[in-house]
């Protein structure tokens, strides 16, 4: 089941068996990479997920590798939740699980992933936090040697957030969010207090 096509079908049954069907779907294909789907799963409480399909299709290669790796190496998919939905993150979210695919990145939790510009028009972050998988949805084991595929959380961070993560790192941002009851689905929401 390492053949990228079915990686990709145990991959949306497993969206599908956690969140239930999409409501919406679109796809995106970037010169120099195959095409990234993203699905649109609506939750309880007026939540939207939004969860990438086609970044696990191959692993993630180190970018100082001579030969990537067809089966072995870290595969992931990306989930955000919006409170209300926000169509706009379409594209960006495509964009960056390409990003493995065309830059030869490699999305781990802690990492920074900044779009440069506002996640959708009058939003108020410009990157996200990778988050800790698991939590959300479970990861996908796949036949060895392959490694599993993750289901990496986006959380949004503000430009002022996303310059403190730099500084003091992912863990201290998360423990301030936490500390201050940050709701990070909020599409609306302030930055933390970055001083105490």
């Amino acid at each position: 089941m390492t053949q990228p096509s079915d990686v990709l079908i145990a991959v949306e049954a497993r969206l599908i068996t956690t969140f239930g069907e999409p409501d919406g779907r679109a796809s995106v294909t970037f010169l120099g990479a195959d095409r990234i789907e993203v699905l649109r799963f609506p939750a309880a409480d007026g939540l939207y997920r939004y969860a990438t399909l086609g970044m696990s299709a191959a692993p993630m290669a180190d970018p100082t590798a001579l030969v990537a790796d067809p089966l072995e190496g870290p595969r992931a998919e990306l989930v955000l939740t919006v409170r209300g939905g926000r169509d706009e993150v379409l594209r960006p979210l495509a964009t960056l699980a390409a990003s493995p695919q065309v830059e030869g990145l490699v999305v781990a939790p802690g990492a920074s992933l900044d779009l440069g510009g506002p996640l959708w028009a009058g939003a108020p972050f410009t990157a996200f936090l990778v988050a800790e998988p698991g939590g959300l949805v479970e990861d996908l084991e796949l036949p060895a040697p392959a490694d599993p595929v993750r289901f990496l959380p986006l959380l949004p961070m503000t430009p002022n957030e996303a310059a403190h993560k730099r500084v003091h790192g992912a863990a201290e941002l998360q423990e301030r969010w936490l500390r201050h009851g940050t709701d990070l689905r909020d599409p609306a929401r302030r930055s933390v207090p970055l001083t105490d």
